[in-house]
């Protein structure tokens, strides 16, 4: 079963959970690593977080939400061997 890991920050948490959803729906294994709440956090925790998973192999592909993409696709990139882009 291929691992997704999704993260996000606090603008992005309805978002990610439709997305953990859809991913269970299509027999993948999402890794929700958070937050689970509206409360203000810090994405670059979130970002860097999720791509070390990926480079470290425990995920396949990471999916970021945030409210606009570009911050987490930054901090996401500085992790050695992701490569993090910014989609709508």
């Amino acid at each position: 079963m291929t691992n997704i890991v999704l993260g996000a920050d606090h603008n992005g948490i309805e978002l990610k959970k439709l997305i953990k959803e859809y991913l269970i729906e299509k027999k993948f294994n999402p890794i929700d690593i958070g937050p689970f709440n509206t409360g203000k956090v810090d994405y670059p925790d979130y970002a860097s977080q999720a791509a070390q998973i990926v480079a470290n192999g425990d995920a396949q592909f990471g999916i970021l939400i945030c409210g606009s993409g570009i911050g987490m696709s930054i901090v996401a990139n500085k992790v050695a061997g992701i490569r993090a882009a910014l989609v709508h």
